[in-house]
């Protein structure tokens, strides 16, 4: 009997060797595997084999790992920080700003990333780029110019200073947007009301080139009507004045109306035209 037994013992030894080996991938199955969701990817530190795998991002999906392996995971995917900071002018007067920052990290510097910075490097590096670069561009302008003239430009060059600053921690850096810029208010009704009278003289400028340029066209058209005038009142002589006169009379007297021409009675011996219907 116990034979018997022990015989069927050594028939079931697989499938409890079996049985037991899925229970063990059961319980650790949390440990060595990790799932990397979409928008993604993976850096691993390997405890025995080297530390962290600075040249070997892992991507979406299910990865096998050693148990005493760690995977650390980055969203690679555009993010948006919107700062609100109050910063100084040229002339020290305190302005505050409004700055949406668009990024992601750098995907295949992600192992750099995490040894040189670490997972929070929004607060390590985004925002104390953002921050200073803001305060340094925005003291090389006047309140006048961040308010008016100006904008465009500030813009353009805390894009560039963030950007520098972003680029050496594998931080990349899609667009930097001044939503807002608010001045003190009494600083912004002076500058408004300056800005209205500059356009009123502007205005006023105009208007009088235009009526400048309208008294010099009446000025050339008349001297123009003179000067017709004069040529050809200096081209009328006494023998051309008299053909003119002759040359009407007979005009006249070819017409129906009753009339008595009387020849060589008018001024400079030109007939008198007498009883016209």
């Amino acid at each position: 009997m116990s034979q018997q037994v022990e015989i069927n013992l050594r028939k079931f030894r697989p499938i409890f060797f079996i049985l037991f080996l899925l229970f063990i991938l059961l319980i650790s199955w949390s440990s060595i595997t990790v799932s990397i969701p979409g928008g993604y990817r993976g850096v691993l530190f390997r405890q025995f084999g080297g530390g962290i795998q600075k040249e070997r991002p892992y991507g979406e999906g299910l990865h096998f790992i050693a148990p005493w392996n760690t995977m650390y995971r980055y969203e690679v995917r555009q993010q948006e920080l919107t700062e609100t900071m109050e910063v100084l002018s040229s002339n020290g007067l305190e302005i505050k700003l409004d700055v949406t920052l668009l990024y992601h990290p750098e995907v295949a510097k992600l192992g750099f990333l995490h040894a040189e910075v670490g997972d929070d490097y929004l607060n390590r590096v985004v925002i104390p780029g953002i921050r200073s670069s803001a305060r340094k561009v925005v003291g090389r302008y006047t309140p006048e110019e961040i308010y008016s003239t100006k904008r465009d430009r500030i813009q353009q060059e805390i894009n560039a200073e963030t950007l520098k600053l972003l680029e050496r921690k594998y931080v990349a850096l899609d667009e930097v947007l001044i939503r807002s810029i608010l001045l003190p208010p009494t600083i912004k009704t002076a500058i408004e009301n300056k800005l209205k009278q500059e356009q009123e003289d502007l205005a006023y400028e105009f208007r009088l080139k235009k009526e400048k340029k309208e008294a010099e066209r009446q000025k050339i058209q008349a001297e123009g009507k003179a000067a017709a005038n004069r040529i050809i009142s200096e081209s009328l002589t006494d023998n051309i004045l008299r053909e003119k006169g002759i040359q009407a009379t007979l005009d006249l007297a070819k017409s129906g109306n009753a009339k008595v021409i009387v020849v060589g009675s008018g001024k400079d011996g030109l007939p008198l035209i007498l009883g016209q219907n």
